[in-house]
């Protein structure tokens, strides 16, 4: 019986020069952070999981060294009981995921319910540009392969003046692509960054910019409100025929319950990589599925949260796209995968996951050296 030996956690910077100016910071990124988990067993295979920072783990390794790492139900409850006390822990899930891939020689998709092996993915742009080098981009993407686009609106740190520019950048877009491309959009209403206390829009802030989006034909609003407002998500869902989206920064699977109980979406997208882990979420695609709701994750982590989430969305679940985050120059596929031997490559706007046991993910041993902080 394979039983976990070892846990590992390390810290890793790549500077970024040019730097990334994130539409929801506002302040230029000068680095990107990644922190790896590794699981080893008696028998020396190792799973990779990638994703929050770890923080509140150490201290806690005796409570899974010892026990067979296919036991993925016993390790999430032990995971959410640390969720509770400290931080999120939810990469050793993904590593443990992989593990377990490793030890049955199964890919995760396989091992998920194998509904398929691949999954259409959505450009996700996390720049702000001006109109026309947002249409310019959108074409880009159209030449990639890709069929959705997710624009970013400012938000209060962003540089863009008002909603009205925002808006002018999705008309630029039609008017360049025509209905080549589904377009969703990313309100950046949720939730802030730490520094930034401006109020969220009102309902009828979110209402008013949701007439504007069905005249445009956008296929989903984002995080159109406050996290926790959602008898404002419900109306707002009622009052439009615009999908709405939210989830990605909900720390709780029972917050997740309450938005679908509520029906206060009609798009969940947690983030495997920061709530519940692949063992969590996967609850939520059934119980999503069964209120008639989307489930496709958030992914704006690296190349091991998007293998993670693609492999439960392709395995478990039925979304028409999964979240891609790629915006090149300043977010590129390479930078994005930098603890990767080589970036994820899609094959004309799909992800193919492979046979690979696990999640397929191969580190850059070398890269991960260099890049080092802790």
């Amino acid at each position: 019986m394979s039983r976990i030996a070892s846990i590992k956690i390390s810290h890793h910077r790549l500077p970024l020069d040019p730097p990334f100016k994130a539409s929801w910071d506002g302040r230029p990124r000068h680095h990107f952070d990644a922190t790896i988990v590794r699981v080893r067993d008696e028998d020396g295979r190792e799973g990779v999981g990638s994703g929050d920072l770890m923080k509140g783990f150490e201290g806690h390794e005796d409570l899974f060294i010892g026990h067979d790492p296919r036991h993925l139900e016993r390790h999430y409850e032990v995971l959410s009981h640390i969720n509770f006390h400290y931080g999120r822990c939810w990469p050793l899930d993904l590593a443990l995921w992989d593990l377990a891939g490793k030890v049955t020689g199964e890919p995760v998709w396989r091992m998920l319910g194998g509904r398929a092996d691949r999954v259409r993915l959505y450009a996700s742009s996390g720049v702000l540009r001006e109109p026309a080098a947002m249409a310019a981009q959108a074409e880009h993407y159209l030449d990639d392969g890709f069929v959705a686009m997710k624009v970013r609106f400012s938000s209060s740190a962003g540089g863009r003046l008002s909603r009205r520019e925002d808006v002018k950048a999705l008309e630029a877009i039609r008017a360049r692509v025509g209905d080549r491309l589904d377009l969703m959009v990313d309100c950046n209403q949720g939730w802030r960054m730490p520094w930034d206390t401006t109020l969220p829009w009102s309902f009828k802030d979110a209402l008013t910019v949701a007439k504007e989006l069905e005249r445009l034909g956008i296929y989903w609003m984002e995080e159109p409100l406050h996290r926790s407002d959602l008898e404002g998500m419900r109306a707002l869902r009622q009052a439009t025929s615009v999908r709405i989206a939210g989830g990605e920064m909900t720390r709780e699977l029972y917050e997740f319950r309450e938005l679908i109980e509520k029906r206060a979406l009609d798009v969940i997208q947690p983030d495997v990589a920061l709530v519940g882990g692949i063992t969590g979420c996967r609850r939520l695609v059934y119980q999503a599925r069964e209120a008639g709701m989307t489930f496709t994750p958030h992914s704006w982590t690296n190349g091991i949260g998007v293998l993670a989430n693609a492999h439960l969305t392709a395995g478990a679940g039925d979304a028409p796209f999964l979240e891609y985050p790629y915006d090149s120059p300043e977010w590129s596929e390479a930078r994005r995968d930098f603890p990767l031997t080589a970036p994820l490559a899609h094959k004309r706007g799909w992800l193919e996951l492979g046979e690979a046991p696990g999640l397929g993910v191969v580190l850059d041993e070398d890269r991960l050296k260099e890049t080092q902080i802790s």
